[in-house]
């Protein structure tokens, strides 16, 4: 960010084409990293990690209502995007173990950041909808 445009946060100081191309906000690397931090588990996930390495099934028995594959499922997505490191350790059965990597702490803050705004704001966003439903 540029030291004239201090107060402007970063994604409001980038121009837009209008209309938007669809290919072009299908490519948009924030497009891409906000469906996969914005899926049904990914922050949960995110935030458990963030207390403390955990192993599968006790990641699992954490987190009510996620199946087995979908916990798999969103793990292996996040390691891809090289948020969560998996280890496995030489025990039998194999011991796997979740933590998250440099890049996944760094997400914490803007987590917490984007958190806090919900808390601090979410009667007005339920007035707006239930007005919205009414009116």
């Amino acid at each position: 960010m540029s030291g004239a445009h201090r107060d402007v946060p970063a994604l409001l100081g980038t121009p837009l084409p209008n209309p938007v191309p669809a290919e072009e906000y299908e490519r948009c690397p924030v497009t891409d990293v906000l469906r996969r931090v914005g899926d049904k588990w990914s922050v949960l996930v995110i935030v458990l990690l963030g207390r403390r390495p955990y192993r599968f099934n006790e990641l699992h028995r954490g987190i009510e209502n996620i199946s087995h594959r979908m916990l798999t499922r969103t793990l292996r997505g996040l390691e891809t995007d090289g948020l969560v490191h998996r280890e496995v350790f030489p025990t039998v059965p194999p011991g796997v173990e979740y933590s998250l990597t440099p890049l996944g702490r760094s997400l914490l803050g803007p987590l917490s950041a984007l958190a806090d705004w919900v808390v601090e704001h979410h009667d007005e966003v339920a007035a707006a909808r239930e007005a919205s439903a009414t009116g």
